[in-house]
């Protein structure tokens, strides 16, 4: 499975890096069969500058990954990000054609400003849950969680929270087993809400 992870300016780290450990250490120790692919995409090809000037390079950009399996919108500063109508309608496409679609920490702004998220119960991180409610009054934004699973769309609370939902997604998407031994390998005590 191809698993993008959208990073933008200002995106937080850990919520991306910390998907991208989870399913890159999956894929390492699953075996002779690879489970996923992962990689990053940015709106451009250019570098990325994260929270505190962390530096990256996205692997790809709209204009050139791969099929999408399995989409992480990450969070940060993202008010930016939710004025740019391109990049609201490639969320939206690409969840509409993804297999499964999940945010991390504020990434469910995003999802809700691309109408993926609506009528449902999600997260988001506990300092932005009111500004969630007000801004999409149609979500049931639950607290004290650390994600929410609707099937084909997983939200997270913050930062860390997305390592713990993204080992739920390689149980969901793979086996128990598998996410059991990735949280080993890590040495990260996986928190279980579900």
């Amino acid at each position: 499975m191809n698993v993008a992870i959208y990073i933008y300016d200002n995106a937080e780290v850990l919520d991306f890096s910390g998907p991208f450990e989870v399913f890159t250490t999956a894929a390492r120790i699953a075996g002779d069969v690879v489970p996923f692919n992962t990689f990053l995409v940015s709106e451009q090809s250019k570098q990325i500058q994260a929270r505190a000037g962390y530096t990256l390079q996205s692997n790809y950009s709209f204009d050139d990954h791969p099929n999408i399996d399995v989409l992480i919108i990450v969070g940060g500063v993202h008010d930016a990000e939710m004025e740019k109508p391109n990049v609201i309608q490639w969320i939206k496409q690409q969840s509409a054609s993804s297999c499964l679609t999940a945010s991390v920490c504020t990434g469910a702004f995003l999802l809700a400003k691309a109408a993926v998220l609506s009528n449902m119960q999600v997260t988001t991180h506990w300092q932005d849950i009111k500004d969630l409610r007000e801004q999409f009054p149609c979500l049931d934004v639950k607290e004290g969680v650390r994600w929410v699973d609707n099937g084909d769309i997983v939200t997270s609370g913050g930062i860390s929270a997305g390592i713990d939902m993204s080992l739920h997604l390689v149980s969901k998407l793979h086996s128990h087993e598998l996410a059991e031994q990735t949280a080993k390998q890590m040495e990260f005590s996986w928190t279980k809400n579900t």
